[in-house]
This record gives structure tokens, sequence and C-alpha cells, in this order.
């Protein structure tokens, strides 16, 4: 179980499947990917991974940059990555065709700067950028629609992402989730995966009245332009 905000969710997830939790992993420190921890570990006796350096409650096993996660039940090992930017004690889980990055990614988006500095989010997503584009990215959250509106702002002639937007249109219409996706999918329609975009340095020039001068700047007009979007 990644992140879980909600024991109740996570019970009702076991019950009705008949799964059972073998270990926890935890993302960052914000409420709602920890809320969960406690309720869960008195019923549950399993261990919880989480980012050393953050000393979040309930977490029994603090990891750091390059330390495995092994979930022999699952035939896995993970990988932690530190992304900071979201918070600064931020960590990804990333196995080969598998990424779990908290609220550093999600699809068409990425997550605000709650704790950590805009530089530090950008170094994370372009270090997430370089991953196999067959990784599956489970994102933190079910923010994909409002992002890609944001990515059409941005970014308005994308055929890739119009066809993305369709399809989680279609998705959420049946209740379904957009997650995962892949990484190969982001880097042709997450804008702040696409700082080099020619249409998109266009987009904020005419935004902010000043066209960005490298990507770390396009990032920042970015993400500054989400936040009030």
């Amino acid at each position: 179980m990644v992140d879980p905000g909600d024991a109740t969710v996570v019970e009702d997830f076991l019950a009705r499947t008949g799964f059972h939790l073998t270990a926890i992993l935890i993302t960052h420190h914000h409420t709602d990917h920890t809320g969960g921890i406690h309720a869960l570990t008195e019923r549950h006796a399993v261990p919880v991974f989480g980012p050393a350096a953050a000393n979040i409650s309930g977490v029994t096993v603090g990891v750091s940059e390059g330390d495995q996660v092994a979930l022999p039940e699952h035939a896995l090992s993970l990988t932690v990555l530190e992304v900071p930017g979201h918070t600064k004690t931020h960590i990804a889980f990333y196995a080969p065709g598998l990424l779990f990055p908290g609220d550093t990614l999600f699809s068409a988006g990425c997550g605000r700067v709650l704790g950590g500095t805009i530089e530090q989010l950008h170094r994370s997503l372009e270090r997430l950028k370089t991953l196999p584009g067959d990784s599956r990215v489970y994102g933190g959250h079910e923010y994909t629609l409002a992002n890609l509106r944001f990515a059409r702002a941005a970014e308005p002639d994308n055929p890739e992402r119009d066809a993305w937007f369709a399809h989680c249109e279609r998705l959420r219409a049946e209740n379904k989730p957009t997650l995962p996706s892949t990484m190969d999918q982001e880097v042709l329609i997450n804008p702040f995966l696409r700082t080099d975009s020619p249409e998109i340095l266009a987009s904020l020039e005419r935004h902010t009245g000043k066209r960005p001068h490298d990507s770390q700047a396009c990032f920042s007009a970015l993400r500054a332009w989400k936040d009030v979007f």
C-alpha cells in the first residue's frame, strides 16, 4: 500500500478483494498520504517504509536515496529515489516498469511547492523524465482532468494530449481511474516535462509578457500559472 491517507478505504479494499496488506510505503509527510498509518498498523503487523529525513510518525523503516525496499511476497524490489520539491524530503519508489512518485508527478501535472523549492521540483521531474518510457506512473492523486485543462491552455496544439484527454474523460465517465499513465505518455502530454516546447514558451510569453530564457524559468512560470489557473 502506498500513501494510505484513509485507513477505512484500504480496509474496505482488502475486505472486498481478499488481498493481504504486506507493507506500507510513504512518499512524504502530508496527512492525506499518512493519515491511515496508525489505524492500519494496529490491525496489520507490517513494515512502514518512509523518508528517513522526514521523521514521520508510524514509519518503522527510514529510507534514503538508493536504498532497496524488498517486498518478497510480490517478488519485487523497489529503489528509493529522493525527489524533493513538493516537500524537501519527498521520495519516490521505483522498479523497472513501475513508479510511485507521490505528489512529485501526476498525469499531465506535478505537485505544488509546499516545503521544497521550485528548483528542486524541476530537477526532480527532469530526473523522473529519464526513467524508461514503459514505467507505469501511479501518481498520488486523481487530478488528471484538471491537469489536462491546464495543459491545453499551456500548449493548445498537442494532438497526443487531446487524445489522452478524450481517453481520460471516458474513463472518468465510467467512474474508472485515469492512472496509471506511463513516462512515454507523460513526456508527450505533461507541460511540466515539456519545457522546451516552442508553443509552451510562446504561451508563457503571452501570459506573462516575458519569454522564459531556459528550462528552469519555463518550469517556474508554468508552476506559477498553474497555481492560479
